[in-house]
């Protein structure tokens, strides 16, 4: 792991994930050496990426660390600062809250958001993170400098806020719990003639 303010991206490296976002938001921070963008994942736009690195000069920025076993994912997660999670800017991505974003919850770390929809609303609504529009690196670069510039203690809070959304909205036990009662309603519901 570089020294520094790290940024970490888990996950597919693929055409919905709008990595072009990514590079050129890393691009507009390139001459913060103490920034490092890490991505641990594969796939099938990772040559394309790597070729980016190289022709926007990021090789000292970016980082492709490959892929890493899930149960390895936490102690990655633990290491970094903030975690990222983008999509494409499409219709179809605001109706879906992509898994990582319950992954991150449930690890405590700040979250950037750089998507629409209800995976922004839960970062939003969590106190999480801090949510950018899909596709908009300047807005990624300036968040990545506000979360650079906050103290420790402030990206904890947010990590905090983070686990606290994830055990009251998707911890397993809880979502079984939901589920009883609602079943239970529609039980009492049928027994009343409704």
């Amino acid at each position: 792991m570089p020294k520094g303010f790290c940024v970490m991206f888990a996950g597919n490296i693929g055409a919905a994930q709008s990595f072009e976002t990514i590079l050129e938001a890393a691009t507009l921070l390139r001459d913060r050496h103490d920034i490092h963008w890490l991505v641990v994942g594969d796939g099938h736009r990772r040559t394309w990426v790597e070729g980016e690195i190289v022709a926007r000069g990021l090789k000292e920025n970016v980082h492709l660390l490959g892929s890493r076993p899930a149960e390895s994912m936490p102690r990655y997660f633990a290491l970094a600062d903030v975690l990222l999670v983008t999509l494409k800017r499409d219709p179809i991505f605001g109706l879906t809250i992509p898994s990582k974003v319950q992954s991150y919850l449930a690890c405590a770390k700040p979250i950037l958001a750089v998507l629409d929809g209800e995976g922004a609303r839960v970062v939003r609504e969590s106190g999480a993170g801090i949510v950018c529009p899909a596709e908009d690196a300047k807005a990624l670069a300036d968040s990545v400098l506000r979360l650079y510039h906050m103290s420790p203690e402030e990206r904890d809070g947010m990590g905090r806020n983070g686990r606290v959304y994830f055990e009251a909205n998707f911890e397993r036990e809880h979502l079984l719990d939901q589920l009883e009662l609602w079943m239970q309603g529609l039980l009492r519901e049928k027994s009343c003639g409704f």
